[in-house]
């Protein structure tokens, strides 16, 4: 979903969103050291992380796949092509092509499967545990650069890390029916896998430990990485996971067919048939930022309004083949998933539906229309009748009013929190505890609202508004274009202390509870006697408390059959 900025100060840093480099990279040596991969050699650079400059090695733009242009597009990876020469890898590639969050423009590139690695260090006693990031945006938008997810924070910690890029929008998910044509959807999935496969192989050339890897992501990241637990793909490929703010169950990270693909070629001026390969056709020939600056036209304001955030996602695939991710839909592959054998994070933020404030704002309707509120699973399996009593009972939950007729804007955010993160989060914690509990999982609820270092918050809502929006977490786990340097007494740093201190002790050991958690031991999810889940609060204290949305939630619950809700 595109969200519009208006606020001037925001535009003095818009260069910064187009290719500008921060600060922190004139902190870098001028030593380079090669080190050789299954494919190549490849010459990384030393860097000094912005606090303290402490050395850390950095290879950027490694390609892990095959550039997916001409008759790749729309279609699974493939490996990469060896190479003989010693391969410049000290600055990272191009983003995959999608339209800037802030000016609007057309930016990237379609050759774009590429991933960085940061290693602490090159040797060591033991080699060292590996977090592997893939970035959110709404499987429309999104990087691996330092732009926005530098490695300073982590580089202070014993790990390595890995960012990788994959396919956005329709040059990553469009979808077509027909097996002849190759096309199923989910490239930008599949992206992921491969750079699994690759990071399985090659990590221990950076010191890395290929039994000890952490997947970890935010919101479509989040999503992906739950995800790569279900799917056979990726069985194997790593041993722990972090989802924050999202998982497969959220609505959004599931699209429902309703004939994306003519509808953009049309939107793009495309005469022809309907029939799929003579869209295919014309797509393929097409420019790839023409595709780039069509692909989230094709969802009209009803659909928007009907929380169709965008054409092109993760999809069921319409058959399986040798390289299918989605056979069958996400709920229905949690009893059997790989990945309940494995350690979990999961969490989200306090105030969740921030990131649709210019949404809601913009669009008055949105206030004074309930019935789209109900998920769109339960309204189309109800009668108009059984919608109109969820309706009445939404109200009852949030106004204690059955007959109000609209909202507020905070008050259809706080909804929003629910509908399209916290409650989609719970199911996944109750599917845990079904098909997973023997496995720990621990439950965080972030809650740190820094009048000036939420940068989401800042870039969505202004100045003025407070609450830890979605997205705000990151701001404590990356350096990136809007940090500041924070003096280290500050609240903000002994925040990053604690985010990246849990973080990397759970890559480590698989149990995220290290000086950080103070004096609040963090437990692993169980429900409580009111049967709300215990989590970490992490706000300026720490503390274990039952889930403070868990009223709201079990109020949300009866919305669905007992046995649709994992």
């Amino acid at each position: 979903m595109d969200v519009h900025i208006g606020f001037p100060k925001l535009l003095q840093m818009s260069a910064k969103f187009v290719g500008h480099k921060v600060q922190q990279y004139r902190l870098s040596t001028s030593h380079t050291v090669v080190v050789a991969t299954n494919y190549g050699r490849v010459r990384g650079l030393q860097r000094k992380t912005v606090y303290d400059q402490e050395l850390y090695y950095a290879f950027e733009g490694i390609p892990y796949a095959k550039p997916p242009l001409g008759e790749l597009r729309f279609r699974a990876p493939q490996p990469p092509d060896p190479w003989k020469n010693v391969r410049n890898c000290t600055t990272y590639a191009e983003k995959p092509l999608q339209r800037n969050m802030v000016l609007g423009l057309i930016e990237g590139s379609e050759d774009c499967l590429y991933l960085n690695v940061y290693a602490k260090s090159l040797r060591s006693e033991k080699p060292l545990p590996v977090m592997v990031w893939i970035y959110g945006g709404g499987f429309q938008k999104g990087e691996a650069s330092r732009d926005i997810y530098s490695p300073d924070y982590f580089m202070k910690q014993n790990v390595v890390l890995v960012t990788i890029s994959y396919r956005l929008g329709a040059l990553g998910f469009l979808s077509l029916k027909d097996p002849k044509l190759d096309v199923p959807g989910n490239a930008g999935l599949k992206d992921q896998v491969q750079a699994l496969r690759w990071i399985s192989q090659n990590i221990a050339h950076f010191n890395g430990d290929p039994n000890n890897i952490t997947l970890m992501g935010e919101s479509a990241g989040a999503a992906s990485t739950h995800i790569m637990m279900t799917t056979e793909q990726s069985r194997g490929l790593f041993h722990k996971a972090i989802l924050q703010s999202g998982c497969a169950l959220s609505a959004w990270a599931d699209t429902p067919d309703r004939n994306w693909a003519l509808r953009l070629a049309r939107q793009m001026g495309y005469k022809g048939s309907d029939a799929e390969e003579d869209v295919l056709r014309y797509l393929t020939k097409a420019s790839a930022r023409k595709i780039a600056s069509h692909d989230q036209a094709v969802v009209t304001q009803d659909e928007l309004r009907s929380f169709y955030l965008y054409a092109f996602g993760p999809i069921v695939e319409p058959y399986e083949s040798e390289h299918c991710v989605v056979p069958k839909p996400h709920k229905e592959m949690l009893a059997s998933a790989w990945g309940n054998s494995l350690p979990l994070i999961v969490g989200g933020n306090s105030f969740e539906g921030l990131f649709s404030y210019q949404l809601v704002r913009n669009d008055p309707w949105v206030m004074t229309n309930f019935h789209n509120i109900i998920p769109r699973e339960v309204s189309e399996s109800s009668t108009p009748e059984q919608v109109e009593q969820l309706v009445r009972r939404l109200k009852q939950l949030y106004f204690g009013d059955e007959q109000r007729q609209s909202m507020k804007l905070f008050e259809a955010l706080d909804i929003f929190s629910h509908r399209q993160i916290w409650h989609d989060l719970h199911r996944m914690v109750m599917a845990r505890l079904t098909y997973a509990s023997d496995t720990p999982t621990y439950l965080y609820r972030f809650d740190f609202d820094s009048p000036h270092f939420n940068q989401f918050r800042w870039l969505v809502c202004g100045e003025r508004v407070r609450g830890v929006s979605h997205g705000d977490d990151l701001s404590y786990l990356f350096y990136n274009v809007l940090a500041t340097k924070l003096r280290k007494s500050s609240p903000e740093y002994l925040t990053i202390q604690r985010m990246v201190g849990m973080w990397t002790a759970f890559a480590a050991n698989s149990d995220p509870n290290c000086w950080a958690t103070d004096s609040s031991k963090w437990m692993p999810v169980q429900l409580t006697p009111d049967r709300a889940h215990n989590c970490l609060n992490i706000s300026a204290e720490m503390e274990m408390m039952a889930l403070p949305e868990a009223q709201a939630l079990a109020i949300w619950d009866t919305f669905y059959d007992k046995d649709a809700l994992y």
